[in-house]
């Protein structure tokens, strides 16, 4: 008994270091990751598209076509809009305003994205990538918000013809262009925000750009409320802004159906075509790349990401196109400068 009594107390003495050492082990990593974890230290890099890291020169070609086709699109409406006052009207300054936050989406992502392609320039600091996502997204949200407000000209126009100049004033569209700006950012600056008190444990994003989501799954830390304000954001802009378009299209419909002249009845139809196209780049893709993302495990990541750099894509290279063949206004203007170009 004398004998063994010191080997247990050796063995408890033994135990103790063990659980010192990794209490230390831990204190410091914990300390490594306060430090790192500063927005001033943080650096995130870009995986690009996952699985196809090799194929990003070639898939550089497409996303640069895309670059150039919006900013000569979405410029060119801005541009006809500026100079011609006949098209000073609530439905063009609307249609400006869309133009405006598609360019700055496209802005917000695309000169990163063909560095990470061209240049393999795969890093990025903590507050540009939280600057990144507040842009993205805000504008996402801004541009749902507009086309509600595009669904309510639509809706004065058909069914309120003789009184769509009072109501839709200047002044009433450059408030409708406030509320749609204030609610981008009261909706997204939170993320970044909330964003901020994690600690990071991952810094590759498997993304082409600072996605919400993607960004939180790098955290090691409590992520339940980034992700359920995430998911109320979602639900919120989509849910409500879809709601408030169908029924504003309902009416329409109602107004339309009641018209005697097929004449009439075409005529009205027309007017919201350009509209109900628009609506349907930008919510279909939307929809779809969330749905997978949340439902399509079986889908390769490549898949995921090339469908969520579409979403935002899409709508901005589709837009002066749809409203370029839809709208005659538009058109005539267009070839007007042509032939006084070629004159």
């Amino acid at each position: 008994m004398p004998e063994t009594a010191p080997q247990t107390k050796g063995y408890h003495c033994v135990c103790t270091r063990a659980q010192v050492s990794k209490l230390a082990l831990t204190a410091s990593n914990s300390f490594y990751y306060a430090i790192v974890n500063h927005s001033s230290f943080l650096t995130f890099t870009l995986m690009g598209v996952p699985g196809l890291e090799s194929q990003h020169l070639w898939l550089s070609l497409p996303f640069s076509s895309m670059f150039l086709a919006i900013l000569i699109g979405n410029g060119a409406i801005l541009f006809l809009v500026a100079i011609e006052p006949t098209l000073h009207s609530p439905m063009y300054l609307l249609l400006a305003l869309l133009m405006v936050a598609d360019l700055i989406s496209t802005l917000a992502l695309l000169p990163k994205l063909l560095c990470l392609f061209l240049f393999n320039d795969r890093d990025i600091a903590a507050n540009a990538c939280f600057t990144q996502m507040f842009f993205i997204h805000g504008t996402s949200v801004v541009r749902s918000a507009l086309l509600v407000a595009m669904a309510f000209d639509r809706f004065v126009a058909v069914c309120e013809p003789l009184r769509y100049n009072t109501i839709l004033s200047h002044s009433l569209v450059g408030r409708l262009g406030l509320l749609a700006l204030a609610k981008g950012v009261i909706l997204i600056l939170p993320m970044p925000l909330l964003l901020q008190r994690l600690t990071f444990c991952q810094m590759v994003i498997p993304h082409t750009y600072c996605d919400h989501m993607a960004v939180v799954k790098m955290a090691c830390g409590h992520t339940r409320p980034n992700r359920i304000y995430g998911l109320f954001v979602i639900l919120l802009v989509v849910g409500l802004d879809l709601l408030l378009i169908g029924f504003s299209y309902g009416i329409i419909l109602q107004s339309v159906v009641r018209l005697n002249s097929r004449d009439a009845t075409c005529k009205a139809l027309n007017t919201c075509s350009a509209h109900f196209f628009v609506i349907l780049v930008t919510y279909v893709p939307a929809l779809f790349s969330s749905l997978t993302h949340r439902t399509g495990h079986n889908i390769p990541p490549h898949a995921h990401v090339l469908l969520a750099n579409l979403y935002l894509l899409l709508p901005s290279v589709l837009n002066p196109i749809i409203y370029g063949i839809k709208m005659k206004e538009i058109r005539h203007k267009v070839a007007k400068c042509l032939c006084r170009g070629s004159a």
